[in-house]
């Protein structure tokens, strides 16, 4: 049987006076997981708020034929619950595709998949509440009030004993385009949407080498609407390099690793981070080989590829250039500058953790390391003054202290399942206490 579309769930009415165990801002797939989890405590009161109307999960970049970077089983509850009525395979049977998914034999499932199965859960649970923008948070006697108001301008209050913050990132465009953004300069996350108003351009230039960025490139590579369009594809990254996909290498996305690298000194993970870009940049092996193929097919009988790839080329200057842009690049091995005159720029330039304006009647109780980013412990409870007695989580806002795996949806169950274990005070969750064959530090007892 395929059950009906589950709808929204209704706001609550304003001056309503219980306090929750905890709140929850922000509904990605990491605050989700934790509500997901949450449904399943009993006696635990949750209630989570979202600005946008609905679940959705990168709109812009949900492509056909893209698939998910980690398999199935790292969806909203199955690496800590698989028995949960939440779990990607409950969607299926749901919906009548679990033959249709057995025969498909595919670990990484369609990106649009994915999303539709957040929204599968994310308007059956009661505990999540859609069109409620958060607006300012107060913190009195161990009690947190969040006002938050809908798309009518309808506003409304809710407490709780607990805050967890999971607003996600915000994309960000190059500096040298900050003042060109437009129809024709634009961030990859709004892909789909701008897309079809590229369409005819003579030249168009994609940034950045992750993979958003070669989805993006590949994407104008097979559309019919840029069959006659030039396509480059710029990089300041050494290489459009794999992600690191080794068996022993994916161990980095661990608890294991999560607990080793949240123990190492501040100054050594701001070094670790940065090099370990293969981790959590790279792109897909098979998303570089259809990009491969579709070049190879493309320069058949000495036909003109209508592509360009160049690495080590960062941007530092663009300006209008009479219908179009003038970029510049310097190539950073070369030492040398050069300019490339396109039609349009798509920039697959990355997110950056917000700054929410309705944190700022408690943002000065929270510590901040001598950077100003948060200070995040292992339960990723923000560290703050005494005065703020009730407890601040973060998910996905702790790379500088909890390492690479903090965006990675393979670790969401456990992060969500940490903080719940932390905020009850008991183990509501049983998390393994060995999930890597790697050992990342040295002995213990050894050494000088």
């Amino acid at each position: 049987m395929t059950s009906a579309q589950p709808t929204t769930a209704p706001l609550p009415r304003p001056g309503d006076d219980r306090v929750h165990d905890l709140v929850g801002v922000g509904l990605g797939p990491f605050n989700l997981a934790l509500a997901a989890l949450a449904d399943a405590l009993p006696g635990l009161s949750a209630r989570f708020l979202e600005a946008r109307p609905s679940f959705s999960w990168h709109p812009g970049l949900l492509l056909e034929g893209a698939r998910l970077q980690v398999p199935f089983l790292a969806d909203l509850v199955s690496l800590v619950d698989p028995t949960s009525r939440w779990s990607f395979l409950s969607y299926l049977r749901e919906h009548d595709r679990l033959f249709p998914f057995y025969f498909s034999e595919h670990f990484h499932v369609p990106r649009r998949e994915y999303d539709d199965y957040c929204r599968w859960v994310a308007h059956q649970l009661s505990s999540c509440r859609f069109d409620a923008r958060a607006t300012a948070v107060h913190h009195h006697e161990g009690v947190f009030t969040v006002e938050y108001a809908d798309a009518r301008g309808t506003h409304s209050t809710v407490r709780g004993r607990a805050l967890v913050l999971g607003i996600g990132t915000e994309p960000v465009l190059p500096e040298p385009l900050a003042d060109l953004a437009g129809d024709r300069v634009f961030h990859a996350a709004d892909y789909l949407d701008r897309a079809p108003g590229l369409a005819g351009l003579g030249d168009v230039t994609v940034l950045g080498s992750g993979q958003s960025g070669a989805e993006v490139f590949l994407d104008l590579l097979r559309s019919p609407r840029h069959r006659d369009t030039q396509v480059n594809w710029l990089t300041r990254s050494p290489a459009f390099a794999p992600m690191e996909y080794s068996k022993l290498g994916l161990e980095h996305f661990t608890p294991d690793y999560t607990r080793y690298f949240h123990a190492l000194p501040q100054h050594v993970k701001d070094r670790v981070v940065p090099e370990q870009w293969q981790l959590y940049k790279g792109i897909s092996g098979d998303t570089i080989a259809e990009i491969h193929d579709v070049l190879y097919e493309r320069g058949i009988a000495g036909a003109p590829v209508g592509a360009s790839l160049r690495a080590q080329c960062e941007l530092v200057d663009a300006r209008a250039d009479g219908e179009g842009f003038a970029l510049v690049f310097h190539h950073r091995e070369q030492d040398r500058d050069f300019t490339v005159r396109t039609d349009a720029v798509v920039a697959a330039s990355g997110y950056a953790q917000r700054s929410p304006d309705f944190l700022a009647p408690v943002a000065k109780l929270l510590r901040t390391d001598d950077r100003g980013r948060p200070v995040v412990g292992p339960d990723m409870r923000l560290a703050a003054e005494p005065e703020l007695a009730a407890p601040v989580h973060v998910q996905n806002a702790e790379m500088h202290t909890h390492g690479v795996g903090a965006p990675d949806l393979g670790l969401g169950a456990w992060r969500a399942a940490t903080i719940l274990n932390s905020l009850t005070g008991r183990t509501a969750y049983r998390l393994p206490g060995r999930t890597a064959f790697t050992s990342f530090g040295a002995p213990a007892g050894e050494g000088r």
